[in-house]
């Protein structure tokens, strides 16, 4: 039976339960810190989310934006199963409205024909199996709004030994925050600025719940993650905000949270800001490191150091990385530096993978 025919069966329409009537007629959305309320035939601000018939649906139930083997690094994920593909896809839509969307077509797309590709959780469980793909992740757009969906590939991929990546900004209310997180093996989440003012003009959001979500990532799971920032010229990248994000992380998730600090080019909305210059990068890999975080970043850019992993304590490089590409492997396979045996965190196994930069578009229907 083909994806698509599995797909067929059940409407793209679901139900959801994070959502409660109001007094004024109107009904509340509770998955994300936004909480549309809405009336009869509205959606959500996420466009995904709407109310039918006097509850909360989702719209995009197995429906993709299409579907790619990825390297796991371009999550960006360095700690977890270096080297290995993954196999990425999104819906349609988004939470937050960042004026520099740099995936913009898919988030803020308002098109269902953007939804080309359909799978049932199933049929993406194999599909990564026969693929050889040791993950599958949910990126493009954030998984927050497709909740339902998104946790029942995870169940789908934990009983075929696959596991789920989350990219996302973390902007989730508390109880589906829980929920979502128990079927989740590996995170990215976008740690947009350190400021309020930030959230609020640039992303139509607000600093406190994604720290809460990071806080509640490092204290109450297993779920491994990173951290990235895209760095804007003259909105997030100043020394002073540098220090006090980086001095946050340490003190409130330790020393070995890995933060990436990525390049910003001009699209969507922020089209008047210069693209960052790689000087910026390196100076916020620096300020980073001298706070005490072990593992910092730079990414979007060619800079083959900022890419490595270096060993904490002995400064020798565990993991070369050239782009994608890795070109270098001091680790043991339960990650400790084979100079000093200082352990490296993450999930690393006995050799790396191969995948290399390659990106592959593929088609479902044509592995389930």
């Amino acid at each position: 039976m083909n994806s698509q025919t599995e797909t067929e069966k059940y409407s793209s329409v679901v139900p959801t339960k994070y959502w409660r009537l109001l007094e004024d007629g109107r009904v509340q959305c509770d998955v994300c810190p936004r909480l549309c309320k809405l009336h009869e035939g509205q959606r959500g601000l996420c466009f995904v989310r709407a109310r039918q018939n006097d509850e909360v649906v989702l719209t995009t139930y197995g429906r993709s934006s299409g579907y790619c083997i990825d390297p796991i690094e371009k999550k960006p994920l360095n700690h977890f199963l270096p080297g290995t593909p993954v196999l990425s896809f999104g819906t349609a839509g988004c939470n937050l409205s960042c004026a520099f969307c740099q995936n913009w077509d898919i988030s803020k797309s308002r098109e269902m024909d953007t939804l080309a590709d359909a799978a049932s959780p199933s049929a993406i469980a194999r599909a990564a199996h026969k693929l050889a793909c040791r993950s599958v992740a949910f990126t493009y757009n954030d998984p927050t709004i497709f909740l339902e969906y998104a946790i029942d590939v995870a169940q789908a991929c934990r009983e075929m030994g696959i596991r789920t990546v989350a990219v996302t900004a973390g902007y989730i209310c508390e109880e589906p925050r829980e929920e979502f997180y128990r079927y989740i093996d590996a995170a990215n989440v976008d740690l947009k600025g350190f400021t309020e003012r930030f959230y609020h003009q640039i992303c139509a959001g607000h600093l406190q719940p994604v720290l809460d979500t990071l806080i509640y990532l490092k204290r109450n799971t297993q779920v491994w993650f990173e951290i990235t920032t895209l760095l804007i010229p003259g909105e997030n990248d100043s020394d002073s905000e540098l220090e006090e994000m980086t001095q946050w992380v340490v003190e409130n998730l330790g020393p070995d949270v890995p933060m990436h600090f990525t390049a910003f080019h001009p699209d969507w909305k922020m089209l008047d800001k210069p693209a960052t210059p790689p000087s910026t990068l390196t100076r916020a890999r620096q300020i980073a490191i001298k706070n005490g975080v072990r593992y910092a970043y730079t990414g979007n850019v060619h800079d083959e150091q900022g890419g490595s992993t270096y060993c904490h304590s002995c400064g020798h490089r565990l993991i070369g990385r050239d782009w994608y590409v890795l070109n270098e492997w001091n680790l043991t396979a339960d990650g400790q530096c084979k100079f000093c045996g200082a352990r490296c965190k993450g999930v690393f196994e006995e050799r790396p993978g191969n995948w290399g930069a390659r990106r592959l578009p593929v088609r479902l229907q044509n592995f389930a």
